[in-house]
């Protein structure tokens, strides 16, 4: 009974590192920024779909993929961001909303065309990834391990380079007073370009991880927008902490749904989702 606990809570964790990931990028962006980006999920196909083609295709190695992920998804963010996003800044949430989910069904639709609607099959995936290991008498999935240690690693290097650096104080000042930052010499545009790329690049990055747990097709852009807008809103927008709590809490609750009160399904997640906001409506770590 204790070992299938600490396995459901194991397999909890790192369904919410996964859900972290994708969803860490537009707390930068809609937390901090105030924009919604509701393509956030389309930069994670590209990051899950430039992954799937270095492998497949040219035989990479699946680690060696990673860092192109990021770089592919935090360039089309860039270019979107440059040619459409920076036109709506001081735009109403209704018409962000609207170019974002337009952006969505296009994306959807051109890797339709590209890919094929069928689940991608991943060839030569690390076989020290898909093993497992005993701990205590307890069975780990490597590959969930490894999500575990990358969304630890993520959410250190966020925390640091947000929290700590003249970058980060950049943005927190653009995004609080324009004039004034730009009054102190502040490259304003400059500083959401970029924002918007380390976004993206993380939207990437987890699509890239995703892959081998949840599978990749071109409906994840809308099936994962959900679960990433979840994320953001029970941990507080703006708050990498929040956002960090918020997955794992969900994504334990999700995968302990699914194992001990099956009729429920996958509904468990927005019951514990309405029951956060009705006792913290700003989030977990939001600020009012």
């Amino acid at each position: 009974m204790l070992g299938s606990l600490a396995g459901v809570l194991f397999d909890g964790l790192a369904y919410g590192m996964l859900l972290f990931l994708l969803s860490v990028g537009l707390s930068v962006t809609l937390g901090m920024m105030n924009f919604v980006n509701l393509a956030h999920c389309s930069f994670a196909m590209v990051g899950g779909y430039v992954s799937v083609s270095l492998m497949n295709r040219f035989g990479w190695p699946f680690l060696a993929t990673l860092p192109m992920a990021f770089l592919a998804a935090a360039s089309v963010s860039v270019l979107l961001e440059r040619g459409l996003y920076r036109r709506l800044y001081r735009a109403s949430d209704l018409d962000q909303c609207l170019l974002t989910i337009g952006i969505v069904f296009v994306s959807i639709a051109a890797y339709a065309w590209l890919y094929g609607t069928e689940q991608q099959a991943v060839e030569g995936f690390p076989p020290y990834l898909r093993g497992s290991l005993q701990f205590m008498g307890i069975n780990l999935a490597a590959y969930r391990l490894f999500l575990v240690l990358c969304g630890f690693l993520v959410t250190a290097i966020l925390v640091a380079s947000l929290e700590y650096t003249r970058f980060g104080a950049k943005v927190r000042a653009a995004v609080d007073n324009q004039r004034m930052a730009r009054g102190l010499g502040i490259d304003v545009d400059r500083t959401f370009m970029l924002t918007f790329a380390l976004g993206g690049g993380l939207a990437g990055l987890g699509g890239s991880l995703a892959i081998e747990m949840v599978g990749l097709d071109p409906g994840f852009a809308l099936a994962y927008l959900v679960y990433v807008l979840i994320v953001v809103s029970v941990g507080g927008l703006g708050s990498i902490g929040g956002s960090f709590a918020a997955a794992i809490v969900l994504g334990i609750s999700d995968m302990a749904g699914k194992y001990y009160v099956p009729w429920l399904g996958a509904f468990l997640i927005y019951l514990v989702m309405v029951g956060l906001l009705m006792w913290r409506p700003q989030g977990l770590f939001g600020k009012r």
